[in-house]
């Protein structure tokens, strides 16, 4: 494969000597058929090179086709996916222009790979007020080839909103070009079943729903962070006193924790505590169990752990709080500031604050009482270095943030998951001691594929093993029988 280079652009060819998750994504989609697999690879490097994949930016494509509003991404699944929608009416037929919209569905196929380590997507057909002059079948197919052929096991499925009946037959023919894996991920709705996969508040009003989202360009509608917020993070600050209950029930559960440690340990602990007080809000306290994440993103001013995601609870474990700890690794000042898609739900201390050079700082992030986390919640950590001279208080923060050019913010998105347990209580205690993600879908697919890989190679030397054995007796009763027949002869020769 790598001796055809000249055929694929080198980036693509050194991503895949490196990220073993691309090469699995491939040998997932192609049912680890090997041959399938390399044919796959094949057809997609040489797509790639022929659009310029890695070489698509705004700047590259016209800005008709951004404002046209026919394709972008927002809003999540029930499932946590990222939905990509396709609004129909928008769209219409036409041969000048149809390479430019072509790379426009490549240019968003491969901003959110990138941006989000390739988790799968959602696509929406929203044929709602469509008519023949949308009907556009060869850019059907392209989208379709994208997923099939193009991008390995980025699609969970496909909703399609109030096809009309006149595009009962085309959409045989997609079918047809969808093969039957592809075909089970067909989702055909109207505004009273829409809801099965998409909840209310990611669905715009003629769908039944309850976002208020309205498309324009610019900017590009490809962030998690839509939603309304207030100027410095979430609507909750920090100053917001928290209520005596969760106070007592924080005070509660440190006094456990202190208790299973020896003196020492507690008055040490004491004397760490007073100090952070110092730092941060005094009525905060670290989530019970809190421990140092298994993962860390490495940013260019921030390092920030855990990397991807921030692990609550369910109901039934109960796990309301996550640590997220920031490390300064420039030698200046770094701002920041927490965002959050969902701020009615979440408190974050300190939401917009300052980090010393080379020092670590904790964020708490805990949810209000009534609420529980959920798949579709996203939180955005802006970072960018200040100069040493101005100041790190509230009013310095609050100008500085309305004056730094966004080519200076590091930004990095976490997203939620919700750990499920219907394990013993003591059982589930000792693995959020050791902060044990739980096994995603993909994960435990993935664990799936190679156990039957494994068992199909133990499989054959089983078979094999008893070829042998089978073998082997054989040529030991042909032995006996040539022996005996010997025996025979030697008798009757005698008598």
């Amino acid at each position: 494969l790598l001796d055809k280079s000249d055929k694929y652009d080198s980036r693509d060819v050194e991503r895949l000597q490196q990220d073993d998750k691309w090469v699995e994504n491939y040998l997932i989609w192609r049912h680890d058929v090997v041959d399938d697999t390399l044919k796959m690879i094949d057809e997609s490097f040489q797509w790639r090179k022929e659009y310029t994949v890695n070489d698509l930016t705004e700047s590259v494509l016209p800005k008709w086709l951004f404002e046209s509003g026919s394709l972008f991404l927002h809003g999540y699944d029930k499932e946590g996916y990222k939905l990509f929608w396709f609004k129909v009416k928008h769209h219409v037929k036409d041969p000048k222009v149809q390479l430019d919209k072509k790379k426009l569905v490549a240019f968003w196929l491969e901003h959110y790979a990138k941006k989000d380590h390739g988790k799968p997507l959602t696509v929406v057909f929203d044929m709602a007020e469509t008519g023949i002059s949308h009907i556009d079948l060869d850019f059907v197919r392209f989208i379709v080839n994208c997923f099939t052929d193009y991008y390995p096991n980025f699609l969970t499925k496909i909703v399609i909103f109030e096809m009309p009946w006149i595009m009962n037959a085309a959409f045989k023919i997609v079918k047809g070009w969808l093969g039957p894996d592809a075909i089970s991920m067909l989702k055909f709705t109207n505004k009273n079943d829409v809801q099965e996969y998409i909840s209310a508040e990611y669905l715009p009003p003629h769908m039944g729903g309850t976002d208020s989202f309205k498309y324009s360009y610019p900017p590009l509608v490809d962030d998690d962070f839509q939603t309304p917020l207030c100027e410095n993070g979430p609507i909750t600050s920090e100053d917001e006193p928290e209520s005596k209950e969760e106070i007592d029930t924080d005070t509660k559960e440190t006094a456990e924790l202190n208790e299973e440690q020896n003196p020492n340990q507690k008055k040490m602990n004491s004397i760490e505590q007073i100090s952070k007080s110092e730092e941060t809000d005094k009525t905060d306290l670290k989530p019970k169990n809190a421990k140092k994440a298994l993962t860390t993103f490495k940013g260019p001013l921030l390092h920030i752990s855990p990397a991807e995601e921030l692990y609550f609870g369910s109901k039934e474990t109960g796990e309301k709080k996550c640590l997220i700890v920031l490390t300064n690794v420039t030698k200046n000042i770094v701002a920041f500031k927490v965002r959050t898609t969902a701020p009615e739900k979440y408190r974050v201390k300190p939401s917009n604050s300052s980090c010393e050079p080379g020092a670590s700082l904790d964020i708490i992030v805990s949810l209000h009482g009534g609420f529980a986390a959920s798949l579709q919640d996203r939180f955005l950590i802006m970072a960018a270095e200040m100069d040493q001279s101005s100041g790190a208080g509230v009013p310095e923060l609050t100008q500085f943030w309305k004056e730094v050019p966004r080519t200076k913010v590091m930004e990095h998105r976490l997203r939620c998951h919700v750990v499920e347990s219907s394990k013993p209580s003591s059982l589930t205690l000792k693995e959020n001691s050791f902060n044990v993600p739980a096994k995603t879908s993909e994960d435990l697919h993935i664990q799936l594929t190679r156990l039957l890989q494994i068992n199909k190679g133990l499989q054959e030397q089983i078979d094999r093993c008893l070829w042998f054995q089978q073998l082997s007796v054989g040529l030991s009763l042909l032995s006996v029988i040539v022996v005996a027949f010997c025996f025979y002869l030697m008798y009757t020769q005698r008598c």
